[in-house]
Order: C-alpha cells, then sequence, then structure tokens
C-alpha cells in the first residue's frame, strides 16, 4: 500500500456523508481515507517544508474553517483548440477552470477545427491538448449527418459521448440532425451503450419565430422562444423511449420543459438534464439592450423562469450544473444580438456564481458540491471524481464561502477577458485547488501544467 503523503485538514470537509471536521489522507495521488479532524500522524510537517515526502513524512496543509469541496466537474466547456484558439485555448482555459475550483472538465467537439467527429481528429485534440493542460481534459465526440460510422471507433477510442444539435450550431463544419438522423445515430450510439448529448431547440419553431436584429434583448428573446426546446425536447424523449438508449439534455433554460422530463423520468426513460449558471443567476430582465456578452443558446429567461428553474434542481429533475464555457474575441461580441457570437464566459466563475445565488434561496454548499461535482462526475463515468471518500482522486476545492469579491474581467484567465458577470458582487472565493493531491492553485498563483488526458472508463 502506499505511504499517505499529504494529510489536508478542516473543520468543514463535504463528503458524501454529511460536512464535517476531518483530515483527509493522501497516498500516491488518491484519497486514502477520511479520518477523524484530529487524527494527525506523529510523522508530519508543514505543507511546503522540504523534507515533506521525501524522508516518509507526510504533509500537513490545514486550512482551518475554509470548506472542503470534491474538485468541481465541468462536463460543459467550448476550448476551440486547435483552429480558433483566438477565441479560447487548452492553456487559458484549463488555468481558468484551476482558478475556478475546476479539476476536470470535457471538451466539447466543435468550435475547434478539426470538430471532434473521427478518431483522427480525437488524436489531434489530445495532441494539442496534452502538454498544455492543468486540469485533467476528457473529450466528447461529435454526431453530425455524414458520421454514423465513425461513432463506434470515437467511443473505442475513449470519448465519453457523443454531442449533437437539432438546430444550426452555428458553425457550418457542425450540422445538425433532424429528426430522421437523429434516429439513425441514436440507434448506433444505443447499440454499443454510449450516450448522446443534445442542443435541444427545434428548427421549426425557431423559423417560425420573430426575427429582427438590434440591439434590443426583447427581440432577441422572442426569436428563441421556449416552445423550441419544449418541442425538441419532447421528440428526443420520444426517441430515447422508443430505442431504450441514454440521453442528456444540455443546458436546459425553459423550465416549461421540467414536467416533461418528470414525466419521463418516471416512466423509466434513461435522461438526464443540467442547467448552466447563467440561466440560473441571471435574468432577461436586467439584460441591457446592446450587451451582447448576455447572448446565449437557448436564451437567458425571465425571473419567473429561473425560480422554476430552481425548483427543478431542488426536486431532482435537473441533475447538474454546468457552465457551457463557449467564449469568442471580443469583436464577434457586437451589439446586434442578431449577429453577434452566442455564448457565455463562466468557467472561472460559476461555483462563485452559483453559490451566491444558492445560499440566497436557502441552499447549502452539499447541494452545490452534488449539483457541480458528483452528478456531472456520474454523467460521464467519471468513478474516480466527484466525492470526498477512499478510493476516490484527490481532487479539492478549498473554498472560503463568505468571502467576496467584485469581478473584474481583467482578472479572468479566459483569453477573451469578456464575462457577464463583470463588475457583480460574488459569495465565494477559491483559495487554493488540488489536483491528485499536488496544489495547482494557491491565492490566485497557478502551478505548472500537471493535467491528464482522461478516456471513458479509464
Amino acid at each position: 500500500m502506499p505511504e499517505v503523503n499529504l494529510l489536508l485538514r478542516s473543520t468543514r470537509v463535504i463528503t458524501p456523508e454529511g460536512t464535517r471536521p476531518a483530515t483527509v489522507a493522501v497516498a500516491d495521488g488518491r484519497i486514502s481515507a477520511v479520518l477523524p479532524y484530529d487524527a494527525v500522524p506523529p510523522h508530519t510537517t508543514a505543507y511546503g517544508d522540504p523534507r515533506g515526502d521525501r524522508d516518509g513524512t507526510a504533509v500537513v496543509e490545514d486550512v482551518g474553517d475554509d470548506v472542503v469541496l470534491p474538485g468541481l466537474v465541468d462536463t460543459h466547456v467550448h476550448v476551440n483548440d486547435p483552429g480558433r484558439t483566438a477565441w479560447e485555448g487548452f492553456w487559458t482555459a484549463t488555468r481558468a477552470a484551476a482558478a475556478g475550483g475546476v479539476t476536470t472538465l470535457l471538451d466539447m467537439p466543435l468550435n475547434s477545427l478539426p470538430p471532434t467527429t473521427t478518431a483522427a481528429h480525437l488524436r489531434v485534440k489530445r495532441d494539442v491538448a496534452r502538454p498544455k493542460a492543468h486540469v485533467d481534459v476528457g473529450f466528447w465526440g461529435g454526431a453530425v449527418p455524414d458520421n454514423v460510422k465513425d461513432l463506434r471507433p470515437l467511443h473505442d477510442a475513449g470519448v465519453f459521448g457523443f454531442k449533437c444539435f437539432l438546430s444550426p450550431s452555428g458553425v457550418e463544419e457542425f450540422p445538425e440532425l433532424d429528426r430522421e438522423r437523429l434516429g439513425h445515430a441514436l440507434t448506433e450510439i444505443a447499440g454499443f451503450g454510449g450516450l448522446l448529448i443534445v442542443h435541444a431547440e427545434d428548427p421549426h419553431e425557431l423559423a417560425a419565430a420573430p426575427a429582427r436584429g438590434g440591439p434590443a434583448y426583447a427581440d432577441f428573446l422572442a426569436s428563441r422562444p421556449r416552445a423550441a426546446e419544449n418541442a425538441a425536447i419532447t421528440g428526443l424523449i420520444a426517441e430515447a423511449k422508443r430505442l431504450d438508449a441514454r440521453v442528456h439534455v444540455l443546458h436546459l433554460s425553459s423550465s416549461d420543459a421540467l414536467p416533461l422530463i418528470a414525466a419521463a423520468k418516471s416512466e423509466g426513460v434513461r435522461i438526464t438534464v443540467e442547467s448552466c449558471p447563467h440561466f440560473l443567476t441571471l435574468t432577461a430582465e436586467e439584460v441591457p439592450d446592446g450587451a451582447t456578452e448576455f447572448k446565449c443558446c437557448p436564451p437567458i429567461r425571465e425571473a419567473a423562469n429561473q425560480d422554476a428553474l430552481w425548483q427543478g434542481l431542488a426536486d431532482g429533475t435537473i441533475d447538474c450544473v454546468v457552465s457551457d464555457h463557449s467564449p469568442c474575441t471580443t469583436d464577434l461580441k457586437t451589439p446586434d444580438f442578431a449577429s453577434a457570437w452566442g455564448g457565455i464566459s463562466s468557467l472561472q466563475l460559476g461555483l462563485p456564481a452559483i453559490w451566491t445565488e444558492a445560499r440566497r434561496r436557502g441552499h447549502t454548499l452539499e447541494d452545490v458540491a452534488r449539483w457541480m461535482s458528483t452528478a456531472p462526475a456520474a454523467l460521464a463515468g467519471l468513478a474516480g471524481k466527484g466525492a470526498i471518500e477512499a478510493g476516490r482522486d484527490a481532487d479539492f476545492t478549498v473554498l472560503a464561502p463568505d468571502r467576496t469579491f467584485t469581478v473584474d474581467p481583467a482578472g479572468l484567465h479566459h483569453r477573451n477577458q469578456v464575462t457577464a458577470y463583470a463588475g457583480r458582487t460574488l459569495y465565494g472565493v477559491v483559495t487554493s485547488t488540488w489536483l491528485r493531491g499536488t496544489r495547482i492553485l494557491r491565492d490566485g498563483v497557478l502551478a505548472e501544467p500537471s493535467g491528464r488526458l482522461l478516456e471513458r472508463n479509464n
């Protein structure tokens, strides 16, 4: 058995059994035990002492009353590398992740060139990511009209599942699936037990909606109605039920779809759902005209809709909260909502944004850890991630939950420092982030890259 080389102590450690004072013992990058708070062996030394981990002594890091959460798992990140690295890249995205307490991210298959739609393209992605990853990185494959033959090879190569769009994606190299092609892709994926994750907006409902350009947010909101999400999710549920396939709804913004999803789950349909910090913390009423840093698809909706989404989180209809970090260069955020790129940059800010709103609504950090670590890890099948318990990777986020900060875009590690959260005061400062027992962030200072590339079931 490997010897313990790190003991991480806090009066508040979030474990599957609840929050309690504890000492987390780490050996060879994994949690070996969660011990009582005072259970510190005699052969220890302070963290950073050069004797530690050289002469067989364990080092102790006592974070006091700061909360130790399982490292966050963000399964919805657009890194855009290679090909559109002016938008984002693995170096900058994974630094932002570490600064926000995210220790594992899964990269979306589009907005990079090439898209991750073949095993060869996946190899290109991995080669680019490998030397730049500050956190652990895995990859989704893509399901597009002409690549059904490529789905099994991608699955065998280790992608965590497959993303598709039911309406135009915004980039020509990643076309949407119509109902017939959705059935073909889902049949193939179900055949090998895979997962399809779906951008669910119905193109016919979008085509029927009013489409007016300009700076008015109300006009943009009208162009992406709830009906588009509701119709697409209805069709997806029917296909999943017909094929006994496993599906996941991405970035849910329409609360009208919650009863449909809840009913499907109760009937045994294998469907899971995510929402995002921007839908849960920002509202349509507060978006200024021309402020396209708030543009995303589906869109940020009204406050009453947001209240219902929070209820969906509370009752388990919504399984997890992930960023959908989708950045672009500043010039693409024109003041015209019709032509501006749609995407919210929030990878570094998701935890404090959600915690700020969650605490206001009476939720706990245990809830946040479940939504942003445990559930996304389960979605992707990352058995080593998502909880502080023996046998898991020693990935930790240490949070000062009562400290506040005001978001300054200049302080973000994203390649393009554009964010809808600029100027907001948020609760929750990430004081350190740990990856497999090694501290990769301390008080905003990042270590050199030490992330690994992950494959499904590894």
